[in-house]
């Protein structure tokens, strides 16, 4: 009878400590999810430079610093000729597949914070390739001279770029940008001239008979490769200059 109880007793340890333990692992648990942070609401990618912004230096007394502020033209190009960066006071803040309102929600904390002084902004190709929406060219704009409005009230000279030249879009064919390229580069450039911005052209030296891109100086139709980073760096240094005289 005390052997039969003491195994009772033993059995009933036993379950006391699998349900103790079991309820600790699952309050660990739930803990580790609560833990990670969520960033669901980052819809502009602000995380995505918010560490390197924040153990970048402030620009030294004669600095030259612009801001390459764009998607994935922008962001590949420094893994493309990371020397013209490196070379220069240029800092890249190119994120791929952004469209023009996220590059303006970003343009606080990977613009201005940095104090250049000047910014390029290369918007326009993603949102015309409808890759969050369908959105129009006043939406476009609306969105580019936002941007030009904040960098000029903080003293950071604006270069607005004429878009690559695209032909189609490999993930998503058919949608036929070529000419609606060139409308919205008609409006970036006709809102800079009248607002005595810097034109970067990176149209014109890249576009073949198709409107769309030399196939020697790309990857795919969209993006550069290296020979077309080099053309682009003689025209964006052009303007560079042209935009700090």
């Amino acid at each position: 009878m005390k052997k039969l109880f003491k195994n009772r007793r033993f059995s009933v340890l036993i379950m006391l400590l699998f349900v103790i333990g079991n309820a600790h692992a699952q309050t660990t648990n739930k803990d580790t999810v609560k833990s990670k942070e969520d960033f669901s609401d980052d819809w502009a990618a602000l995380s995505h430079y918010a560490k390197e912004n924040e153990t970048l230096p402030p620009p030294t007394e004669g600095e030259n610093r612009v801001v390459f502020l764009g998607s994935s033209i922008f962001e590949r190009w420094k893994d493309a000729d990371p020397a013209f960066f490196n070379n220069h006071a240029y800092i890249d803040r190119g994120i791929s597949g952004q469209i023009a309102p996220q590059l303006l929600i970003r343009f606080r904390q990977d613009v201005i914070g940095l104090k250049p002084k000047a910014v390029i902004i290369l918007a326009g190709s993603n949102d015309i390739a409808a890759n969050k929406g369908h959105i129009t060219y006043e939406r476009i704009m609306d969105n580019i001279q936002s941007m030009a409005e904040l960098a000029t009230l903080h003293g950071i000279k604006v270069i607005l770029c004429k878009y690559l030249p695209i032909y189609d879009y490999p993930w998503r064919k058919g949608l036929q940008p070529a000419n609606k390229i060139i409308a919205l580069n008609k409006l970036i450039e006709a809102y800079a001239i009248a607002n005595h911005f810097t034109i970067l052209d990176y149209f014109t030296p890249l576009v073949d008979e198709r409107n769309g891109q030399k196939a020697e100086l790309t990857t795919d139709g969209v993006h550069p490769n290296v020979a077309g980073y080099k053309v682009m760096e003689k025209v964006t240094e052009k303007a560079i200059q042209e935009a700090l005289q």
